[in-house]
């Protein structure tokens, strides 16, 4: 098997696990910050995220209310799993998210993927700070 590389995104967020969780299994809030899609918390469940230059296909993984998300990420070639991790801090909340999955030969994809989650993720929180209930 040909090894993989994942690209981590960590923050503390000085928000509840209940807030964050809506913020990634809303679709409404999904799509302020990620993505227009047809997400449903159901394990087995299809999705479409679609953006402006194309779009990904997905089935969800795990969900474990307000601790993990994990989810299939299938674009352009690029078959990854994306997991999100919740963990309650003094202050807020740990938010993790793992994108597993990349080649060494999709190192375009890689760099990619490195630079676009952390401007969602700046998305995320000005939603966070916003709209988010």
């Amino acid at each position: 098997m040909s090894e993989t590389r994942s690209v981590v995104v960590e923050r503390e967020m000085p928000f509840p696990a209940e807030k964050l969780w809506r913020a990634l299994t809303q679709p409404h809030l999904i799509a302020e910050w990620l993505m227009e899609n047809d997400f449903v918390p159901a394990v087995d469940h299809r999705f479409r995220l679609r953006g402006s230059w194309g779009s990904v296909d997905c089935k969800v993984l795990e969900i474990e209310p307000q601790k993990t998300l994990a989810y299939s990420w299938d674009a352009m070639g690029l078959e990854s799993t994306v997991t999100w991790t919740l963990t309650p801090t003094g202050a807020g909340t740990h938010l993790r998210m793992e994108q597993s999955g990349f080649r060494r030969d999709q190192a375009q994809a890689f760099a990619g993927a490195m630079i676009g989650w952390q401007k969602f993720f700046a998305k995320l929180e000005e939603v966070l700070e916003g709209s988010v209930p």
